[in-house]
């Protein structure tokens, strides 16, 4: 039996049941794809777009995790400062793009 959507990391049933109204239905049939035909399958049956969401579904198909920010606090600042319009402060981890074959 074939492994799940779902099988794939930052995947969930939500996005078993997505891929399936667009006619995936395996997370080697999703491999296969790519992220950016099997992304434009969800649009066409009707996912609202959403970064985030297609952010996971790439992460996912490197096996990378879907969070890159780390040690991210509220922390108390002056009344009327920057970092009390912001709010969060930490450290934010910036990812690199895997290579691309030339």
């Amino acid at each position: 039996m074939p492994a799940p959507v779902s099988s794939i990391r930052n995947l969930g049933p939500a996005s078993d049941a997505g891929f399936a109204r667009a006619g995936i239905h395996d997370a080697d049939s999703l491999r296969a794809m790519g992220a950016d035909a099997a992304y434009e399958a969800l649009l066409r049956n009707g996912t609202s777009p959403h970064f985030i969401g297609y952010y996971a579904l790439v992460m996912g198909l490197q096996g990378r995790p879907g969070t890159i920010a780390k040690g991210l606090r509220k922390q108390p600042s002056a009344p009327g400062s920057m970092r009390s319009r912001r709010g969060w402060q930490g450290k934010v981890t910036h990812l690199t793009p895997p290579s691309r074959p030339s």
